[in-house]
């Protein structure tokens, strides 16, 4: 080595770029074709952002001396920096093949595949870097990364583990370990790896969110406020804390500051999609009008529409009446409330007519979803899958009705169905509102909860009204016999919600309090999981105390286990009152089924007629009111009707088990029918839609 060119590779090595380029260039005055100082200048291009320059002249250097692996290795970098990934790919294939044991090449060749979703090959490459470096831990956190993608999770935990014990500090390690380890439902084991990660990085933003998210999740609210504070406390204008933060005040019954929380985070990043979702999904809970909600959607769907337009048409068979492939996405084939719902359908549909595909984004698999998985036609899990992909399964399988059944609940499935992967693309059940895509063609609703007129014009797709009501129920199969009402032992009326306390906004308060208020011996039992976060118990008392009403009054109840013991619970209530404008869903039928009266209020949207569809289709209308005042004389009656309440627990169990809500199989076959005119109308290209009920 010349001391020209050692002085050039002191100023790299030190990080003197602009001392380094001038050295390189005075060499290369001298000799034109000096492959390592074309090297090096090209490395220095490559380090300040010029990738293209750097191309052409390590290209060079790569003609000059074609036998150094470093030389393909940074050629590789500088492409795919530029985005030639196949060209990249080459550069570092050719430098392992002159050095086998180039482990700097073998981890980018693998970090190349691994981002184009080659896992298997990644993981080769990067078993091969580990073996030439077998005590790195950069090179053990890589091959768990690529591991964990795969489903290799008990390696990747204890390469983790291995790369730490030689690292205690490697914050990426512990991130990484503790995104892993909440994946896998072991909310407390994240969080300690999240704070880990934190200790050695104080700055590690995505920790803190991180951390954030497995406290919530694990109902351990006032921590992760904590953890998103200090976020902010970095960090102001981080827009994710604010949308996190909006998350937990919505979890609590925090509106108002959930509210605030997202308008935070939109003015600091406007096309932040998870906050605008998550907003979304708040307005439900709001006393907005419809057109504000109907706005927000559609502003929503707008962003999406503009980046992920329609593909090219169909080549679905133009067959009216043939056998109909029907796909059903939802993240909930799983122990979870929306399969009350959707179980029996799958269970009812005629496969003559029906094909039945489930899409599965269900990342831990139950009981629950090996049942769906054994009634599916054909089963497709989904997790990870990037919109693209899922619209391109779709495509493949030949689907000729789309069912998204969670809209914003799942944002991150959304945008497959904006690509327009099937000729006909319906939204049910899972989400009580409108998607806003124009993509999804049509939703299934009833005349109840969605009434002829302004509800039309409040949803991006076509209205379509089934007959029986928008949906069946599915009875739980543990629920115990309902028990006399508890007034005739307890001396006093028990009213109850089982609604989280994102439902109990103020004007519900002012409904139950005024209803407490006139009942003075009454007492009124609440559950929700929320109830275990002592925060969130402390803000609804207070807010109750506010109202006049003692928290003597007042027994909240957290979460319980089995389904058996959550439904017993109905022994203790005498009249279940339901929330609104975000009215109960499944706690509505389950306190039906347990013989609990639920009193509701129609309000003017989807979300507020939930109830009152139930109960119109078991044959309660009685227990419907059309406004506060109402709502509060109807409860108050019943409190005080002990016959009435005795009546109504002996007869609404046989009464809905005898309606069209647990008529599964008519109901199946109105929701066929449907289906059945929405491809017609597909096939013959017309405009017109048949009344429905």
């Amino acid at each position: 080595m010349t001391d020209r060119f050692r002085q050039a590779v002191g100023h790299h090595t030190a990080g003197r770029l602009d001392a380094a380029d001038a050295a390189y260039r005075a060499i290369l005055l001298d000799e034109p074709g000096h492959a390592a100082s074309l090297h090096g200048r090209g490395v220095i291009a490559h380090q300040s952002g010029r990738s293209d320059v750097a191309v052409e002249l390590i290209g060079r250097a790569v003609a000059a001396e074609p036998r150094i692996a470093a030389f393909r290795a940074n050629l590789g970098a500088a492409l795919r920096a530029l985005g030639r990934n196949g060209e990249a790919a080459a550069a570092y294939r050719q430098a392992i093949a002159i050095d086998p044991a180039d482990r700097v090449s073998l981890n980018n060749l693998a970090n190349l595949l691994q981002a184009e979703g080659r896992t298997e090959e990644a993981i080769g490459y990067y078993r091969r870097a580990l073996a030439c470096a077998p005590n790195e831990p950069a090179p053990m956190n890589n091959l768990a990364n690529a591991l964990a993608a795969a489903g290799g999770t008990e390696e990747a935990i204890q390469l983790y583990r291995r790369a730490l014990a030689l690292r205690p500090a490697y914050a990426e390690a512990h991130y990484n370990l503790a995104n892993l380890l909440a994946d896998l439902g072991d909310l407390d084991g994240a969080a300690a790896s999240y704070r880990a990660a934190i200790a050695a990085r104080p700055d590690h933003l995505a920790a803190r969110n991180q951390l954030g998210a497995a406290l919530r999740q694990a109902g351990r609210y006032a921590e992760a406020i904590a953890a998103y504070e200090a976020v902010l406390e970095i960090d102001p204008a981080n827009a994710e804390a604010h949308s996190n933060l909006g998350r937990v005040f919505v979890l609590q019954g925090r509106l108002a500051e959930a509210g605030a929380r997202y308008e935070a985070a939109l003015a600091l990043k406007p096309d932040y999609p998870q906050a605008r979702s998550n907003q979304l999904l708040w307005l439900n809970y709001s006393d907005e009008t419809p057109e504000v909600i109907f706005g927000a959607h559609r502003a929503w769907a707008e962003r999406i529409e503009q980046a992920l337009p329609p593909r090219g048409p169909h080549a679905n068979a133009r067959h009216p009446e043939r056998r109909l492939r029907v796909g059903y996405v939802s993240p909930d084939f799983r122990a979870h409330s929306v399969a009350s719902y959707l179980a029996p359908v799958i269970a009812q549909h005629d496969r003559a007519a029906v094909e039945v595909v489930c899409y599965a984004d269900v990342a831990r698999p139950d009981a629950v979803t090996a049942r769906f998985q054994a009634m599916a036609d054909l089963w497709r899990p989904i997790t990870g899958l990037s919109p693209d992909a899922l619209a391109e399964r779709v495509r493949l399988d030949e689907i000729d009705i789309l069912v998204d059944m969670a809209g914003h609940l799942a944002p991150h499935l959304l945008p497959a169905f904006a690509r327009k992967p099937a000729p006909v693309q319906v939204s049910w059940i899972g989400y009580v509102n409108t998607t806003g895509l124009k993509a999804i063609d049509y939703r299934l609703v009833d005349a109840v909860t969605d009434p002829h007129g302004p509800a039309d014009f409040f949803a991006s797709e076509r209205l379509v009204r089934l007959p029986g009501g928008f949906a069946c129920f599915e009875p739980p199969a543990d629920a115990p016999a309902p028990a006399p009402p508890p007034s005739a032992a307890a001396g006093h009326v028990t009213f109850g919600s089982f609604s989280p306390p994102a439902k109990l906004g103020e004007s519900v308060l002012d409904a139950w309090s005024e209803i407490l208020r006139r009942t003075p011996r009454a007492r009124l039992v609440l559950k929700a999981a929320a109830f275990d976060d002592a925060g969130t118990r402390a803000h609804l008392l207070e807010r109750f105390a506010q109202r006049g009403i003692g928290r003597e009054r007042i027994d909240l109840v957290s979460w319980i286990a089995s389904s058996a013991g959550h439904l017993a619970l109905y022994d203790r209530i005498d009249v279940a009152l339901d929330p609104f404008p975000h009215n109960g869903y499944t706690t509505t039928c389950e306190a039906l089924w347990m013989g609990a009266p639920v009193v509701a209020l129609a309000g003017e949207r989807h979300v507020a007629r939930i109830s009152a569809s139930f109960l119109t289709t078991v044959g309660a209308p009685e227990l419907i009111a059309e406004d506060p005042d109402a709502y509060a004389d109807l409860a108050v009656g019943l409190a005080a009707d002990a016959g009435r309440l005795a009546e109504l627990r002996r007869t609404l169990r046989p009464r809905m088990a005898a309606s069209p809500l647990c008529d599964a199989a008519t109901f199946t076959r109105q929701l066929e029918a449907a289906y059945r005119a929405m491809w017609r109308r597909w096939c013959f290209g017309g405009d017109d839609w048949p009344a429905a009920g």
